[in-house]
């Protein structure tokens, strides 16, 4: 019978924050695979857990995660554990989760601590809808990092973006000057004894760090454009054009006239009936 995959869910900072379920899984596996197992050791060390280590990381993921599953193909369960938080999120462990579905081994996932959560939901903004970038591109990747940012310009939902100490005062330049001054929470240490979460805006920031060195693994949080400003730009765009020319695009696309007539009302906030007696007039 083949063994199964246990996503297991690790403190990011709290070792209290460990489950039960979690340590009765780590020390009942028969092999733990460890992002760093110098680092892990320690965390199994505190909870005395003498479980067989092994690496899987960014380095070996593929390969790694091959004999792996020949190992649970065996028979042997595996769990695995990231340095903090939870597998699979901006780490390598979503290669091994993909690869195990695809030979039929069964993967389980052992909820726990995770830093995009922890932090969202101390930053005061939106939290009905979300997304989650993880590290943008590294700023030697120009191409691909402003990709990325011109995807998050209209972006509506709330935006959660990891970044190191020694990146910050760039990233957030970068995200001043592709979103505007948006409102953020920045976040740091968090579950620790000096646990911060900043409510501020990208331009008081920027300005704070200029003076101040970051310091710890950054959670930032960002407000996304709201729904109502990105309407109100698509009216003024529409009304850069008369309404025989708004009626056009419609019409070539096959509308029938009177469906035509109640969109362009609708695309510039106005009525039907100022609508008629706009063509009315331009016909005369």
């Amino acid at each position: 019978m083949a063994g199964t995959l246990y996503l297991c869910a690790t403190p990011i900072g709290n070792l209290d924050d460990m489950t039960f379920r979690v340590l009765e899984t780590l020390k009942n596996v028969d092999l733990i695979a460890a992002e760093d197992t110098r680092n892990s050791i320690k965390l199994l060390n505190h909870f005395g857990i003498h479980t067989e280590m092994t690496s899987y990381h960014e380095y070996n993921k593929y390969d790694k995660a091959q004999w792996l599953i020949e190992k649970m193909q065996e028979g042997t369960n595996v769990a695995l554990i990231t340095d903090a938080g939870t597998p699979a999120i901006s780490d390598p462990g979503e290669v091994l989760v993909s690869e195990c579905h695809k030979a039929g081994i069964r993967v389980t996932s052992l909820p726990g601590p995770a830093a995009c959560i922890t932090a969202l939901t101390l930053s005061g903004l939106s939290t009905r809808r979300f997304c989650f970038e993880g590290f943008l591109p590294s700023s030697d990747d120009k191409k691909a990092r402003k990709r990325i940012l011109e995807d998050l310009v209209d972006e509506s939902r709330t935006m959660i973006i990891y970044e190191a100490p020694h990146h910050l005062k760039v990233v957030l330049k970068d995200l001043y000057e592709a979103l505007g001054d948006r409102r953020i929470t920045i976040c740091r240490e968090l579950t620790k004894k000096f646990e911060e979460a900043v409510p501020t805006t990208l331009s008081e920031a920027i300005s704070f760090y200029y003076e101040n060195d970051p310091r710890g693994e950054y959670v930032l949080v960002i407000e996304g454009r709201s729904l109502k400003e990105q309407d109100e730009e698509k009216r003024i765009s529409w009304q850069e054009m008369s309404i025989e020319e708004h009626m056009k695009i419609y019409e070539d696309q096959g509308m029938p006239r009177k469906d035509a007539m109640k969109k362009v009302a609708s695309d510039r906030g106005i009525g039907k009936r100022d609508v008629y007696q706009a063509l009315l007039e331009a016909e005369r």
